[in-house]
């Protein structure tokens, strides 16, 4: 039991390094497929912490991601969330258990739906009820990767901003002269 906790929290800091390494790309398609090696990764963590609801929430995470680099739909958006959704309340023991689907449903329509610094606003959101969630269940690693997204996405998303802003000034001296 010893050995299962401490390979759950030493996979939890893999955890932690990839999804850093995932929210510092700027490349929309580089984040997604960064995104589904630390989502599979997350994966067994959350098994071996004994908590089926987040386990299954990366599943549908690494799925819908790689679906999402493929499409745009909204459509298919919605199945992701109501199958995540409905499979969260019968898998469920508590209303507690229900934060990382609601973090998986989040960034799930922003995978599919939004792009560029609205998207990653949406995964700033999820990745609140996923910082919750991992308190929750005790993932050291989850716990640290979480409060850090919530920095690093922060700073993409001020980097991003920057550069719509330096390409606006760009258009508007071309279109000026």
């Amino acid at each position: 039991m010893m050995d299962q906790l401490f390979f759950a929290q030493l996979l939890g800091f893999l955890s932690f390094v990839l999804g850093v390494c995932t929210f510092f790309q700027k490349d929309d398609k580089k984040l997604k497929i960064m995104m589904v090696v630390f989502n599979l990764n997350h994966l067994v963590h959350y098994l071996l912490l004994g908590s089926i609801v987040s386990a299954l929430s990366a599943l549908l995470s690494a799925f819908r991601t790689v679906t999402a680099i493929y499409t745009s739909s909204l459509m298919v958006a919605v199945l992701f969330i109501a199958v995540g959704l409905s499979s969260a309340i019968y898998f469920a023991d508590s209303i507690w258990d229900l934060w990382p689907m609601l973090g998986m449903s989040i960034g799930t329509y922003a995978v599919f739906v939004l792009k560029g610094i609205q998207m990653r606003i949406a995964f700033l959101i999820g990745a609140i009820c996923w910082l919750i969630n991992n308190i929750l269940v005790g993932s050291i690693g989850g716990t640290l990767l979480e409060a850090t997204l919530i920095t690093v996405n922060l700073s993409t998303i001020i980097r991003l901003v920057k550069d719509n802003r330096k390409m606006a000034k760009v258009d508007e001296s071309v279109i000026g002269h």
